[in-house]
């Protein structure tokens, strides 16, 4: 895959793993994915990122966020909640990206406008795929909201 996307694509990854971060990072960058990678690791630093007046860190509302639902400080279920609840954001594509594979998590993701749910696979090479795809699907072929 390498997608040519002549202005960068901002991707907002809230990710407590740190081995999940370097994979998403290298996955990236290998396939030439055309992007600038934005990082917070628990839930509250994603919605103080969020935040117009939050860390400068994101200066921009991202174009996709890969939403991680079990996070340290605030839930990923009470971000998406807060992202999908604010006019401002609301918009932005959120693909709920969890090792969690219980039927409560995806129904609620889905009641509460997630635009896609996955859940991490154990084995890395389909990890990798997985990550692949997302960039392929969501920032190659799918036409996202204007910034």
């Amino acid at each position: 895959m390498n997608i040519n996307i002549s202005k960068p694509v901002n991707v907002f990854l809230v990710e407590d793993n740190p081995g999940d971060v370097r994979l998403i990072q290298e996955v990236f960058k290998e396939a030439k994915i055309n992007n600038v990678l934005h990082i917070a690791r628990d839930g509250e630093e994603a919605i103080h990122m969020l935040n117009p007046e939050g860390n400068p860190k994101l200066p921009h509302i991202p174009d996709l966020i890969l939403l991680d639902l079990n996070l340290p400080k605030k839930d990923g279920r009470d971000v998406l909640i807060e992202i999908k609840n604010n006019e401002r954001l609301k918009c932005i594509p959120v693909v709920v990206l969890t090792s969690s594979n219980r039927e409560e998590d995806l129904i609620e993701s889905y009641k509460n406008n997630a635009n896609c749910y996955i859940s991490k696979p154990t084995e890395l090479n389909k990890l990798i795929q997985v990550i692949k795809n997302i960039g392929e699907f969501w920032l190659d072929i799918v036409k996202l909201p204007p910034r």
